[in-house]
């Protein structure tokens, strides 16, 4: 999965005024794969490229235990909750960032074939949605385009800004599904990963800056 991934960051931002805004919880939704190509960088956590890993994704992430792990996902969501509880001195923002950052997990359970783990052992965890592209496509499409509509409806502010957020999203994930499939698992790979996530959250933190919580009533107020 990868723009799926930004789905509960738009749930998460448009939760109240007090949560984090939308470029915070887009950091949350892909932290664990920042650190994931991060590690891989330094050959701490692996990849390689297989063609018959899934039908979609001919990549085997057969070394990750710090990153997409059970247990390692819970530690990069409390520990990005709590800087987030210290940043903004907001203890719902850091309970719903931490929250955002676990959902990597349940949301990559859902595609990756068994190549999760609950503590890096042995016992490898995984739906496999990406060997059935006519459900792994729709599925993707329709959470992240969903929890757009929601943000959308639940803020205020000009439309322009998330109009382009989510065609940039969509232009990501069509080239992710068919684009030219990688020859290697390397350093160029890796940058190409950062980069794109990096892109998607400027666009966030340009869109949640015009964006304003919709109070009970219609008022609007400022997010976090």
């Amino acid at each position: 999965m990868f723009i799926g991934h930004f789905a509960p960051a738009f749930v998460a931002a448009a939760a109240g005024p007090n949560a984090p805004k939308l470029g915070t919880m887009f950091v949350a939704a892909q932290l664990v794969d920042w650190g994931f190509f991060a590690l891989a960088m330094f050959g701490i956590e692996n990849m390689r490229v297989d063609p018959d890993a899934t039908a979609m994704v001919p990549l085997d992430f057969h070394h990750m235990p710090y990153t997409h792990s059970l247990a390692g996902s819970g530690v990069w969501a409390l520990g990005f909750a709590l800087l987030v509880m210290l940043w903004q001195r907001n203890a719902l923002g850091g309970l719903l960032a931490g929250l955002v950052v676990l959902s990597h997990w349940a949301l990559d359970w859902l595609t990756h074939r068994p190549d999760l783990t609950l503590a890096g052992g042995p016992e490898t965890y995984g739906l496999g949605l990406w060997n059935f592209p006519y459900i792994a496509m729709p599925l993707e499409l329709l959470i992240t385009l969903g929890a757009f509509v929601f943000y959308i409806r639940r803020s205020r502010g000009p439309i322009g800004p998330p109009l382009i957020l989510i065609g940039v999203l969509l232009a990501f994930q069509a080239v992710n599904w068919f684009g030219p499939e990688p020859k290697e698992a390397g350093m160029m790979l890796y940058v190409q990963a950062l980069f794109a996530f990096a892109v998607a959250t400027g666009f966030a933190v340009w869109v949640g800056e015009n964006r304003y919580f919709v109070r009970r009533g219609g008022l609007a107020a400022p997010s976090e």
